[in-house]
């Protein structure tokens, strides 16, 4: 785990906490997704490395975000930049977005397959994982032609291995043992 996630997870906490109180959850996670694409900016970034003064680094990031953020977006800033913490910006709003999909019972599930699935496919993909996983699904499919055949299934921690490389393999160390 990075020291960025572990600066980030009191900020997110509390933006998360501030958003469901304010019943703006999508509007912090809109200005969150751009001050971590600010953040991510190389001339930020080096501004904000070498730039001390807190105060100059709040200014500074606030004019560059100008109307995307509101008044608590630029207190929320002020108080990341008092403590040098914008350059964990874009931690913040991954961790952000895990709050959210926690609390919205929502999860997005990787799926990697041989072929393109059809939107049937997907769609029965879908009904299969949100019966398994008691959560609403977004899926984010990708193909990858060396798999041969089948798919790979990633939702958070969990990992669904039905390829064809995945059963050879487990074969493999089957007759090994």
């Amino acid at each position: 785990m990075s020291d960025l996630t572990n600066i980030a997870r009191p900020y997110a906490k509390a933006a998360f906490d501030f958003a469901v109180e304010q019943n703006a959850l999508d509007a912090w996670l809109q200005m969150l997704v751009f001050t971590a694409e600010v953040a991510k900016n190389d001339q930020v970034a080096a501004m904000l490395r070498t730039t001390g003064v807190a105060e100059q680094q709040a200014g500074i990031f606030i004019q560059v975000c100008g109307e995307q953020l509101n008044e608590q977006g630029q207190n929320f800033i002020k108080v990341m930049a008092e403590n040098h913490r914008l350059l964990a910006l874009p931690e913040v709003l991954a961790i952000f977005i895990g709050h959210k999909e926690e609390f919205e019972k929502e999860i997005t599930v990787d799926v990697i397959s041989a072929t393109t699935l059809s939107s049937a496919q997907q769609d029965k993909l879908i009904a299969a994982l949100t019966q398994r996983l008691a959560r609403k699904i977004k899926l984010n499919c990708s193909v990858n032609p060396d798999m041969v055949g089948g798919m790979l299934i990633k939702a958070g921690d969990m990992v669904i291995d039905g390829s064809v490389r995945g059963k050879l393999d487990r074969l493999a160390t089957a007759l090994q043992s």
